[in-house]
């Protein structure tokens, strides 16, 4: 025999993002992507400078993929997190070496 038991609590609301947050990321990434367009296309500025800002807008860009295409912030994406971050720290790791090899 089977026993036929059935919850009877309320069931469970899945919580769902607002299309919003994925409208004003979409827009900070248009506009993140072209600052670093301009300020190439001014050209005036030193290249030390164009680089760094460069790396720097692409990394906030990728944080905000991450968090908002990505869920990223959303419960049990731990894991994902920790590789995507032992990637990045191989990568990067990478790039030094590479660098200090060309270099001496």
């Amino acid at each position: 025999m089977s026993s036929n038991t059935h919850d009877t609590s309320a069931p469970k609301r899945v919580k769902h993002e607002s299309p919003l947050n994925h409208y004003l990321s979409y827009i900070v990434s248009i506009l993140l992507t072209m600052l670093a367009f301009a300020v190439v296309l001014y050209g005036d500025l030193d290249r030390s400078f164009i680089l760094i800002f460069i790396v720097t807008l692409g990394i906030v860009q990728a944080v905000i993929q991450l968090l908002f295409w990505m869920h990223a912030k959303e419960r049990g994406h731990l894991f994902p997190l920790i590789f995507i971050a032992g990637g990045a720290f191989v990568a990067l790791t990478c790039v030094i070496m590479a660098v200090y090899w060309v270099w001496w």
